[in-house]
């Protein structure tokens, strides 16, 4: 049932808006280094956008979020994701987990590219913006414990 759940959490996600394109960016080893936004994003809203059930973060992971009783384990815990990784490293993974293990069950959250299986309404479009991947990259980096 765990496919059942993204594609339903999927389609409720807000995507970019209207007439906005990908940023570009630029990988360098395990990393994109540079802000997609040109500005660091805000660790309160990224920490909100972590727990909407319809991101689907913690449907696979579980962390330091004590007043959510329903938290995935299908994926490594965030909590510590800022002492593991530096920011560079997480907003790679946030943006195409693919890269770095190309068997994941992540999804790829700022690519449009290559994929199979997308939804017709969800074609040419990303899961989440430039600035939601900012703000859930400050948050985790936040995460030292």
């Amino acid at each position: 049932m765990v496919g059942g759940y993204f594609a339903v959490a999927l389609l409720a996600l807000p995507g970019l808006a209207v007439g906005e394109e990908l940023r570009p960016y630029k990988v360098t080893g395990d990393s994109i280094m540079e802000s997609l936004t040109g500005a660091p994003g805000d660790a309160t809203r990224g920490r909100a956008l972590v727990l909407e059930r319809t991101n689907t973060c913690i449907l696979c992971h579980s962390g330091p979020f004590p007043e959510e009783k329903f938290q995935g384990d299908l994926a490594p815990s965030l909590s510590g994701s800022g002492s593991r990784w530096s920011v560079g490293q997480l907003r790679l993974r946030l943006v195409d987990a693919s890269r770095l293990n190309p068997g994941t069950i992540m999804p790829s959250y700022y690519r449009i590219d290559g994929l199979d299986r997308v939804a017709a309404n969800w074609r040419d479009k990303p899961i989440l913006s430039a600035g939601q991947i900012e703000d859930i990259v400050a948050y985790l980096a936040t995460l030292r414990e």
